[in-house]
């Protein structure tokens, strides 16, 4: 780059004066090499932003593992499927045989010929009846057995025996009590899911800061103000972990009471279609059972989510 600098001028872009009689012409020297930005009126350089370029590799380590997963998945289906005969349906077979149960998942052709649409809303709505009620006790009883150590001494060997108590075991006596089908599939779901949500509420009572209580002593508050304005925000990521782990119970209680009890939901019809020698049926429902259990799960996890963040906005 090439620069110019005057003699007797005083700038580079002022004219410079007339010369007079006898003076002598300006000196121009040119400097090879000079910097243009140091030239009084040098343009500036246009800024251009430089575009960050996608990461590729970061999306590939999000897909490919999960369909990697899948592929091995269905590869030893169909090595299974080959080395038992005709025992087991390849999973060519088995998609044949769901497109053409999805095709029309809500048809009814009596109380034990029904769609797999309607199947699961009856277990979904079994669901929601048994986890709702676990809720409405569980939740209240894990706050009191947390704040108060009478009570939590009081319960915790009754809990510690119940708990592990196998669900099954609890579907006779809602047979034998509530005298039919439904109510006992309900009540055994209400059984299985309401200790998640006692102990993760009564442990996160219990795990709130001493000093919160001490603070709470001195301002004289209410009970129903520690509860709401001190103990609801700092157990609630506690709480909804319990939600989260009770409807993932509920959901698998379900299909092992439906079996049992009959009548139209998701285990029934795996029950009938094992009656019935269709394998391809059952495979289809394990699957089924699968996402909509992946579905409830995703969908208390949002909302967990969503839940902890406008407390901590809050």
């Amino acid at each position: 780059m090439v620069s110019a600098v005057f003699h007797d001028s005083v700038a580079l872009n002022t004219p410079a004066p007339p010369a007079s009689a006898g003076s002598a012409k300006p000196v121009l020297k040119v400097i090879e090499g000079a910097d243009p930005a140091k030239r009084p009126n040098a343009s500036p350089e246009p800024v251009v932003e430089a575009r960050v370029p996608y990461d590729w590799r970061e999306l590939w380590l999000k897909v490919l593992p999960p369909v990697m997963g899948l592929a091995l998945l269905v590869g030893i289906w169909a090595l299974v499927s080959i080395t038992s005969g005709s025992a087991i349906p390849t999973p060519a077979q088995t998609l044949e045989q769901a497109i053409t149960i999805f095709s029309d998942p809500f048809y009814s052709k009596g109380p034990n010929d029904q769609g797999v649409g309607w199947n699961v809303l009856s277990s979904l709505k079994r669901v929601a009846m048994g986890f709702g009620l676990a809720a409405v006790v569980g939740i209240p009883a894990g706050f009191m057995i947390g704040r108060f150590t009478f009570l939590s001494r009081m319960f915790n060997p009754l809990i510690s025996l119940l708990r592990p108590v196998s669900p099954l075991a609890w579907l006779p006596i809602g047979l034998l009590v509530f005298k039919g089908a439904n109510p006992a599939a309900i009540w055994t779901i209400f059984i299985c899911s309401i200790w998640p949500m006692i102990i993760n509420t009564a442990v996160g009572v219990q795990r709130v800061p001493q000093d919160y209580m001490n603070v709470a002593r001195v301002l004289n508050l209410s009970e129903w103000k520690i509860v709401t304005k001190i103990l609801f925000p700092s157990v609630l990521p506690y709480m909804l972990t319990g939600v989260r782990l009770a409807v993932g119970t509920a959901w698998l209680v379900i299909v092992a009471a439906e079996m049992l009890t009959g009548g139209v939901g998701i285990g029934f019809w795996v029950w009938d279609e094992w009656n019935n020698l269709n394998v391809r049926n059952i495979i289809i429902a394990i699957f089924v059972i699968g996402i909509v259990g992946l579905l409830l799960e995703m969908a208390l996890i949002k909302l967990a989510t969503a839940f902890t963040f406008e407390e901590v906005k809050n």
